[in-house]
């Protein structure tokens, strides 16, 4: 297939964040274009927003149903490839569902789902369907971060021992949600974000990002979940102990009341042989410390990288890198897989370096078994 790639926007209608976000990120490369949307459940804000995309009139639809009925019923020339959803939790599972059934793969923003039935589900119809399904735990996508995972499992730290993973953030430190300001209204809802506030909004980020570095599971956790705002339906808080399936500790927190804090996620992993360290505040350094040598600061786009690392960089050392350019290496692997798809339906998705349905149900699961245990009087909740 040597034509860009269609794509189809679910969310990301007038005030949305991430549809912007993701709608930048899968174009970045110049390997997919947006070709269609129903960017709301308001037909009216919906064409607002397709407006805005500059896309034609009838390519624009009141709703996802619609929308994936109309481009299945398009010449095969034509239809999308595959559609982004980017609505609140509560509407992941339907459109995705339909979507893979209908025949298109799947970007989901994370979490994945509403709840684990849902995420359980739709493990099935993607081995039922043998389609594609992404899912955007962003941090992910870094080169550094990629490089850090890569001398992990190099064993340059030898045996990981200890992890320390932080996602502080202050924007929910007053009840803004209770003046009506969008993204926190749906946030703190449970109805529309599940059991977690801001263990499944950010935790799961901070999870991810712990598992994907060291390359191991978090077997079990001993969690405490906070409420700070008055009024607020869902944690705003949350810190926890790990341990991970080869016996390694580790200790997470994330937090959406640290007041002054902006989005900085902040992972440490130390080995028997040395310790490195990652923040998105500095994205482009990697902190590397072995016992018997000096101090290293690794660097984004340096001719000394493992490929992995090299392979995700777009420009050369010196220039910053960032949110957008990790987003688009997410969409980068999947299109990959894609492709690969077209010449082979066969094809074992887990080889791509992309975060997938599996990674999607064991967040859920995270963010589940988190709640468990706040919820407990056990010192350790299995994560399943």
């Amino acid at each position: 297939m040597s034509r860009k790639l269609r794509m189809g926007l679910i969310g990301g209608g007038p005030g949305s964040f991430i549809g912007r976000i993701h709608r930048i990120a899968a174009e970045l490369d110049g390997e997919a274009e947006l070709v269609c949307g129903a960017f709301s459940s308001s037909a009216e804000r919906s064409r607002e927003a397709g407006e805005s995309y500059r896309l034609p009139a009838s390519r624009v639809y009141a709703s996802y149903a619609q929308m994936i009925e109309a481009e299945k019923a398009l010449p095969a020339s034509e239809r999308m490839d595959f559609a982004a959803i980017v609505t609140p939790n509560h509407v992941h599972y339907e459109p995705a569902r339909l979507c893979l059934e209908s025949g298109f793969h799947v970007v989901v923003d994370k979490p994945m789902c509403f709840s684990v039935d849902e995420a359980k589900q739709l493990q099935e119809v993607v081995a039922r369907t043998r389609r594609l399904l992404a899912v955007t735990y962003t941090y992910s996508g870094y080169p550094l971060v990629k490089q850090a995972r890569a001398l992990v499992a190099a064993g340059r730290l030898g045996a990981v021992r200890k992890i320390y993973v932080e996602y502080p953030q202050g924007w929910l430190a007053t009840g803004v949600e209770q003046g009506g300001q969008k993204q926190a209204s749906w946030r703190t809802d449970p109805a529309k974000s599940g059991a977690g506030g801001a263990i499944g909004d950010i935790g799961t980020h901070a999870a991810h990002l712990a598992e994907y570095v060291s390359g191991l599971h978090i077997a079990e956790v001993d969690a405490a979940l906070n409420t700070f705002v008055a009024g607020r339906r869902l944690d705003d808080d949350s810190a926890m102990l790990l341990r991970f399936e080869n016996g390694a500790s580790g200790v997470l927190f994330a937090t959406q009341v640290a007041a002054g804090e902006e989005n900085n996620i902040r992972i440490r992993v130390y080995g028997e042989k040395g310790g490195l360290e990652w923040q998105q505040a500095d994205a482009n350094s990697l902190v590397l410390r072995l016992i018997d040598a000096p101090v290293q600061v690794l660097r984004t786009g340096s001719a000394y990288l493992a490929p992995i690392a090299a392979a995700n960089a777009r420009t050369p050392p010196g220039h910053p890198e960032g949110y957008l350019e990790a987003f688009a290496n997410i969409y980068a692997a999947f299109y990959k897989a894609v492709r690969d798809y077209e010449r082979d339906p066969a094809i074992d998705f887990r080889s791509y370096d992309f975060p997938n349905v599996d990674d999607g149900l064991h967040g859920m699961s995270f963010v589940d078994t988190v709640v468990r245990s706040a919820q407990s009087d056990k010192k350790w909740t299995a994560l399943p």
